[in-house]
């Protein structure tokens, strides 16, 4: 897979989760755009498949901002099952927080190959 492929994945899949629904697109971009320092047209063609090739530096940055987002999203699900146990902790099935710690590790293990 080329770079930019990759790259045009990591895009689409941060503006999936950072954007609140349908009308959203150019909202999401321009927040993607200050919370990880990276261009708005530069995501945009990247994201549309107007960049063919993709400078190592950015794509750098794009997968470690991709990769920051998931961090966040495992850091808020395990924030949810901790409140989850402490109202009951007889509801929560302990498996299921050991399978988002484990995740966890996974990113962070990912993280620091990258």
């Amino acid at each position: 897979m080329s770079s930019a492929v990759a790259a045009q994945s990591y895009v689409k899949r941060m503006i999936e989760r950072e954007s609140a629904g349908w009308g959203d697109m150019t909202p999401a971009i321009e927040r993607l755009e200050r919370k990880y320092g990276i261009p708005f047209w530069t995501i945009n063609n990247i994201r549309t498949g107007r960049a063919k090739t993709i400078e190592a530096g950015i794509f750098a940055r794009i997968k470690a901002a991709y990769i920051d987002m998931c961090e966040r999203q495992i850091a808020r699900l395990q924030h949810e099952l901790e409140i989850e146990r402490e109202l009951d902790g007889d509801a929560l099935d302990s498996d299921l927080l050991a399978q988002v710690q484990g995740l966890a590790a996974k990113v962070q293990k990912a993280k620091r190959k990258g």
